[in-house]
């Protein structure tokens, strides 16, 4: 992409509207805009990094067996009022609305009612079972208050993936099986050295259920780290006498350091709590109904961008790790754009995705540009350095460049 043709601009300064470090230095380098709080629009380099985020998510979820499929936003207030769960007493956090003959809709902050009643029109034997299934898609929820820029939104994206299977022998096989696919995610997205499988409570489902938590001062939680080579943690707000009792755990609590952190997803059992009020049930070897055993697995791809831009950044802007970047290099031409747009097909025949700062700018303002952008790799063509030898290229995270053949640039990249 020539940057001459991206309609987006960098601004010098941060928003004043914003606290957070990912929605400052997104905004200001021109990936996301603000329309309400809790609601962003992203914009084209925002968006290459969101789908880059949601191809690496959708890989990891197909690897482990998972079907996507994609459910309406609309919520049926039927199914709801069968798991007790349209009452703003029992939900707090609803978007609410009317079609014009004055039925009332929902509109889905999350969807096991709805998957668990599709589902019923296509389970009936064990032979159907196990499976699961999952979607990347928008969410809503009415936050009391939105903030933390992306990653606590009034409308925000949602990867929720569900499983069905004939007991809850077979569900924690898979339930077991997700907690590695999901720190898979976290490790090619950059942030595995700083991510636990943080141990929760686990509501009227199960005894526990697990968070993923990377720890990050701009998080919202506390965690306990209490065991650091099997990356295990515990919320603080789930640390109580009974945990401190579990043998299975051996916990000492003065031993123990909270540190804060940002939850990255979550993993629950479901059970039987959606599956019998909405009738999701099959037949045994013995011809007997039973009900099929759920769970649920959560991740927020926009509250992930979100994150990495916390953990990835310095006082000059972000610092994109490659896997999500919206480009691998970014290249600068200073006053010989011929020869940089020469370099720029090359690298582009050769796969390489490419920014090419093609405007007429000041050396200066493209380097802080380059800098709040956060690309991986820079590379500056100009006539100091073809007198040089070639091409300066320096990684975004490096204090110094150096100069390499431009023959040599696209085997260094590639």
């Amino acid at each position: 992409m020539k940057q001459s043709q991206l309609f987006t601009k960098t601004r010098k300064e941060s928003p004043k509207d914003e606290v957070s470090k990912n929605a400052q230095l997104l905004t200001q380098a021109g990936f996301v805009t603000k329309e309400l709080a809790g609601a962003y629009n992203y914009l084209p380099l925002g968006l290459i990094v969101l789908n880059n985020i949601n191809n690496i998510i959708r890989e990891e979820m197909n690897k482990a067996g998972s079907l996507e499929i994609f459910m309406t936003v609309l919520q049926d207030k039927e199914i709801w009022e069968k798991t007790n769960r349209w009452s703003d007493d029992v939900v707090d956090n609803w978007f609410k609305t009317k079609l014009k003959n004055g039925t009332e809709l929902g509109l889905g902050f999350t969807h096991e009612e709805a998957i668990a009643r599709i589902m019923s029109n296509f389970v009936s034997s064990y032979k159907d079972l196990p499976f699961s299934a999952y979607q990347i898609q928008t969410k809503f929820r009415n936050e009391s208050r939105a903030k933390s820029g992306l990653m606590r939104g009034r409308e925000f994206f949602m990867k929720d993936l569900y499983s069905f299977c004939k007991d809850e022998k077979e569900h924690n096989e898979f339930y077991e099986k997700m907690k590695d696919v999901y720190m898979n995610v976290f490790s090619r997205l950059g942030m595995g050295e700083k991510t636990y499988i943080t141990i929760s409570s686990g509501g009227s489902f199960s005894k526990y259920s697990y968070e993923f938590q990377t720890l990050s001062e701009a998080g919202e939680d506390i965690v306990y780290v209490i065991d650091e080579g099997k990356k295990i943690a515990i919320n603080k707000e789930d640390f109580n006498d009974e945990i401190l009792k579990d043998f299975d755990l051996n916990l000492n609590k003065d031993s123990l350091v909270g540190q804060k952190s940002i939850e990255v997803g979550d993993i629950y059992t479901l059970g039987y709590k959606f599956s019998d009020p909405l009738n999701l049930k099959y037949k045994d070897e013995n011809g007997e109904e039973k009900p099929v055993f759920m769970g649920s697995y959560g991740m927020s791809p926009s509250r992930l961008m979100g994150a990495i831009v916390e953990l990835n950044s310095d006082d000059k802007g972000i610092i994109w790790p490659e896997s999500v970047a919206p480009f691998k290099v970014h290249l600068l031409s200073l006053g010989v754009n011929e020869k940089a747009e020469e370099i720029y097909n090359q690298l582009r025949k050769n796969g390489v995705e490419v920014l090419f700062d093609d405007r007429d700018r000041k050396a200066g303002e493209k380097f802080a540009d380059s800098d709040l952008i956060g690309v991986p790799y820079r590379v500056v063509i100009s006539e100091k350095s073809l007198q040089a030898g070639g091409v300066e290229m320096k990684k975004r995270n490096e204090s110094e460049g150096k100069i390499i053949p431009i023959d040599e640039l696209i085997s260094q990249l590639k």
